[in-house]
């Protein structure tokens, strides 16, 4: 084991924002503080830190702890690796912290770099590099923002179709060949409340068809990416380019997540003990990735649907007596332990 201290000359806390970063510069060996200085995030800004952190370390070795390395972080991270400053991922100071020594964007760069002082140098958070992690990342937060606005736009063109004749059998919610058609009429030059109301179906129509469209192209997108960074991964039963999407994600790359467990744990599936007198149950957790939890629901359901294997053992689960709910808790476990292996295997 090698210690930050015994690899590297001095240590850069940097303390980061959206306008300005603060960096504080430390003796790794003796823990003496150099130097503090607040720089802007402007490219300008990001080259004068630079220069400041190569000026006072005497051009020794520097490891630099940055908070937000995916965010406020990301430009500041960018020009140090080019630099070839290495680059490890801090966590601001705690609320307790603050508490015995104050609050301020110098103080919290000097804890930054002060974490870093002890710590292994194999097992320094490392920032995440950008590519198709980071392409899918945004594939799929672009996706829950489209698919939220369509779902938006949908209820607003129901309700309008329910609440005025437009000439269309809005008793049950309006089908996508009745979207196709709305988007496709023609204004007339009717009285100004009817032309008002047809345009205004007209335009939630045709953004729903738009927004329709990038979903498609944001799906096939996905699917490419899936496959370039887990080869044959969309090919398990249940699981397709958006599921197979946020396991990747949630994974990101070897190393990151100890163990089947730890993985579990991170997706809020690892059962949880709920007993209680004569009762001896397990719970899911509440907390951990949601979106995580969420898509290898969606594989289970999906192979309790299609699965043989899988209709096999729900049918001598619930013959025990045991819930469709418990079943399903006891299935996910077993399928986020099987999905961690396949990702260790086939992630590049």
């Amino acid at each position: 084991m090698v210690l930050v201290a015994e690899q590297f000359e001095h240590v850069v806390g940097i303390d980061t924002h959206a306008r300005t970063h603060t960096y504080c510069l430390i003796h790794a060996r003796t823990g003496a503080l150099i130097d503090t200085a607040t720089f802007p995030t402007s490219a300008a800004g990001n080259a004068r830190a630079v220069s400041w952190i190569a000026r006072r370390a005497h051009g020794t070795s520097v490891l630099a702890g940055v908070e937000g390395t995916s965010s406020y972080g990301a430009s500041i991270t960018a020009v140090l690796t080019e630099t070839g400053i290495e680059v490890a991922e801090v966590r601001p100071a705690s609320r307790a912290s603050h508490a015995h020594t104050g609050k301020s964007d110098a103080i919290d760069a000097e804890a930054a770099a002060r974490s870093l002082l002890g710590r292994d140098v194999d097992k320094l958070a490392q920032p995440r590099q950008p590519g198709d992690r980071a392409a899918l990342r945004v594939l799929l937060t672009a996706r829950s923002l489209i698919d939220q606005q369509r779902t938006a736009n949908r209820n607003a063109l129901n309700a309008l179709a329910r609440s005025v004749d437009l000439g269309l059998d809005a008793r049950k919610p309006l089908t996508d060949a009745q979207i196709k058609t709305i988007a496709a009429w023609r204004i007339p030059r009717d009285a100004e409340p009817v032309r008002v109301l047809r345009a205004e179906a007209k335009r939630l129509a045709a953004t729903i068809l738009e927004q329709s469209a990038a979903l498609n192209v944001n799906h096939k997108q996905l699917a490419d990416l899936t496959e370039r960074l887990a080869p044959g991964l969309q090919e398990l039963p249940g699981v397709g380019p958006v599921t197979g999407a946020i396991l990747v994600t949630a994974y990101s790359h070897h190393g990151r997540i100890r163990s089947e467990a730890a993985f579990a744990a991170l997706g809020g599936i690892a059962p949880l003990p709920a007993s209680s007198g004569n009762s001896t149950r397990h719970r899911l957790s509440r907390s951990g990735d949601r979106q995580l939890n969420r898509a290898v629901d969606v594989i289970v359901r999906t192979r309790m649907s299609y699965d043989t294997t899988t209709r096999t053992y729900v049918a001598r689960r619930r013959a025990e007596g045991r819930t469709a709910r418990e079943v399903r808790r006891c299935l996910k476990r077993y399928v986020v332990r099987a999905l961690f292996r396949e990702l260790q295997t086939r992630m590049t």
